[in-house]
């Protein structure tokens, strides 16, 4: 009986659940950016979206596409008309088979989307790399995680179990990439005379992901400051009116 009674605490705890030890976390989290285009008032800065878009189109082109942007779209970043149809006609478009079969390409035009590299450079087979038509918004994390991503790239700590084809990088999911460090610092010109570091390249193109993931971001906030005001005048225009009409009730 004794030792049965002394076995009641012993199964106790070895029943009670244990405290569960708490996962490593799948990539480090992204140190917080001050961007223009946060906040109620944000706008972006169109000169950093140019930029940005440069970076874009020679470095980040290669391997994605964007397929749900179009060459007109980027009239809204402050270029001309003729600057847009410059710009689509130096991609090659799709444009069906010939009569052998053999795919057909012509130059862009301001109506076409963005292209998907058929054979993207430098990528492992079976990899396909992602479309940057919504990355800036539904990307995990927003533009604060993707500069930290562009940016990221280490050499790996002792223990690290590397793979081929794979990347370290703290900011990625389990820390691991397919994609190869895509900025060096001064891969591309800028004609503004902004210093081409590798810090600057990735904060411009991601302000330019941010961008087309929401060109109209400015106006709706506009919008959303005109409604703000017309229902505060209301309000205070209610408010007299209601004043007035019982003014006279004790």
């Amino acid at each position: 009986m004794k030792a049965w009674l002394f076995s009641l605490p012993v199964a106790a705890l070895l029943l009670a659940p244990q405290p569960m030890q708490a996962a490593p976390p799948e990539h480090d989290p992204a140190p917080p950016q001050k961007w223009s285009f946060q906040g109620p008032l944000g706008s972006f800065d169109l000169g950093a979206v140019q930029r940005g878009y440069l970076v874009y189109e020679q470095v980040c082109s290669a391997c994605h596409g964007m397929k749900e942007v179009h060459f007109s779209d980027l009239g809204d970043m402050g270029l001309e008309p003729e600057d847009v149809q410059a710009l689509a006609a130096n991609y090659e478009i799709r444009d069906g088979t010939d009569i052998s079969g053999a795919p057909r390409y012509r130059h862009g035009l301001p109506d076409d989307a963005f292209p998907t590299p058929v054979k993207p450079a430098g990528v492992s087979r079976g990899v396909v790399p992602p479309d940057l038509s919504r990355q800036g918004v539904v990307y995990p994390g927003g533009p604060d995680r993707i500069l930290a991503l562009l940016t990221g790239y280490t050499a790996p700590p002792k223990g690290f179990r590397e793979q081929e084809g794979l990347f370290y990088n703290r900011f990625a999911l389990s820390r691991k990439t397919a994609m190869r460090p895509p900025l060096h610092g001064n891969d591309v010109r800028y004609p503004d005379g902004t210093p081409a570091t590798m810090g600057q390249e990735a904060r411009d193109v991601t302000t330019f992901l941010a961008w087309v993931a929401q060109p109209h971001l400015a106006e709706r906030h506009r919008t959303g400051v005109r409604v703000l005001v017309y229902l505060l005048c209301v309000t205070i225009l209610l408010f007299i009116l209601k004043r007035r009409i019982w003014s006279h009730v004790k």
